[in-house]
């Protein structure tokens, strides 16, 4: 029989290297774990190869990059493993397996990363639309096999690469966004999510063109908005606000500075039939909620959803005082006995530093709070225990 452990190079961890961590699970080899000699150096980056530790004993097929912090990331336990359309078509299917059982209609996170076997790569679904996010080079450079797997796979009849992300200039990826597959949506795409309808521009907008990490969070809040007045700050395209009003708010007010994003949530309010008590103000969120505290304006439920503040482990002290800042400013426009939401989509904050934050924040500006829910991404965003960066969105709900 083949030895197929040939069909690929091979490359070696350093014996410093945490060669366990990776046979537990820890799907990235560091580029100081990995042996950079001449050969490696010159593998493409994308291509494949077997990683061996220090021993020369093989421990899976990885993806290589020797431009890159995260030199290899692991994509097959199995040595002997082929990445080819095969491979992928069986990893998409478990893929789609887990949001066929959580979702009737296909609008989720159909692919997510690492914690899906498939490092480096995102695919949001929108219906017969997957969005793909390659953000890992061998997701570049596999690109059409990609799109071709989603078409057999999922069904799809559409699909967009989206290569905007933070992610892919640490892989040496240009910017560039294109139709791999039919064509591009005329207009923003209706989504159906927690009895609202959003409207997601999947060519020009943020990301992939939704979050459907906070489809949970949006659906805890909504319920504590029945009959209340809420305000939706960094609300995009409405994400807080519309499942509010869809769950019987009384009134939701919705701020952001991106006046494209705040017309989608206005068109969502329609599409939902809720236009009559949707409201929206353009701004600098930090302005505005403290032009809303003079104003006198308070809020049932007060939601704040922004950026991330603390995008890597150099910028966590500054993040830090962001989202206490978001807490302090956001805490006096919540009514006695209402409800404050604060949420970090901030891998380098982790949750007890980023709950700390929120609650300084809630004390500097004069209240106290009780913690009453703590949500993160849905089941359609698993994590990978080994990587923290798989777990990424935290939500922390306070009744002041």
């Amino acid at each position: 029989m083949e030895d197929l452990t040939s069909v690929y190079p091979t490359v070696r961890l350093m014996p410093k290297a945490e060669a366990r961590a990776i046979r537990h699970g820890f799907p990235w080899v560091y580029g100081n774990e990995l042996v950079l000699d001449r050969r490696t150096k010159n593998l493409a980056p994308g291509s494949f190869a077997v990683l061996e530790d220090a021993n020369r004993t093989p421990m899976g097929v990885v993806t290589v990059n020797p431009e890159s912090r995260i030199a290899a990331r692991m994509m097959d336990m199995d040595p002997a493993a082929e990445i080819g359309p095969a491979w992928l078509r069986e990893r998409l299917a478990v893929a789609l397996a887990h949001r066929a059982r959580l979702y009737e209609a296909p609008f989720y996170r159909l692919v997510h990363a690492e914690a899906d076997r498939l490092p480096g790569l995102i695919v949001d679904r929108f219906g017969d639309i997957a969005v793909m996010q390659p953000n890992a080079a061998w997701t570049e450079t596999m690109a059409e096999e990609i799109a071709a797997a989603l078409v057999e796979i999922a069904g799809v009849t559409t699909v967009i690469k989206n290569g905007t992300s933070r992610g892919r200039a640490l892989e040496g990826l240009a910017e560039e966004t294109a139709v791999l597959v039919g064509t591009a949506p005329a207009a923003p795409v209706p989504v159906p999510m927690n009895g609202a309808t959003y409207l997601a521009d999947l060519m020009e907008g943020q990301k992939t063109g939704l979050f459907y990490d906070q489809r949970p969070n949006h659906a805890f809040a909504a319920g504590l908005a029945r009959g209340g007045r809420v305000l939706d700050v960094f609300a995009h395209v409405g994400g807080f606000s519309l499942a509010a009003l869809a769950a019987g708010a009384e009134a939701a007010l919705a701020v952001d500075s991106s006046a494209p994003a705040l017309a989608l949530a206005g068109q969502g309010a329609e599409a939902s039939g809720t236009a009559a008590r949707f409201a929206s103000r353009q701004g600098e969120a930090f302005a505005v909620m403290e032009a809303l505290a003079a104003e006198g304006e308070r809020f049932d439920l007060v939601v704040c959803d922004p950026p991330a503040f603390a995008p890597n482990k150099a910028a966590l002290d500054k993040g830090l005082r962001a989202y206490e800042r978001v807490a302090r400013l956001a805490a006096p426009l919540v009514a006695e006995g209402g409800y404050l939401c604060c949420c970090s989509c901030s891998h380098a904050a982790d949750l007890a530093n980023f709950r700390a934050a929120t609650a300084r924040g809630i004390g500097k500006a004069g209240r106290r709070g009780q913690l009453i829910h703590t949500g993160f991404a849905g089941p359609d965003h698993p994590q990978l225990p080994q990587l923290a960066e798989s777990g990424y969105l935290k939500s922390v709900v306070f009744r002041l």
